[in-house]
């Protein structure tokens, strides 16, 4: 019963949108308002 309880719930649930993008989040990639920033650490001032 559970199952198909669940295989109708399944028809009406969204897709995480920018589910490719959790696997940047978990490997610790930095965002800055939605962008991924690019590591700067090896520039020197002026």
């Amino acid at each position: 019963m559970v199952f198909k309880l669940l295989q109708s719930a399944q028809k009406r649930w969204k897709r995480i949108k920018g589910f490719d993008q959790l696997r940047l989040v978990v490997n610790n990639v930095q965002f800055r308002d939605g962008e991924q920033v690019d590591d700067q650490s090896d520039r020197n001032a002026a």
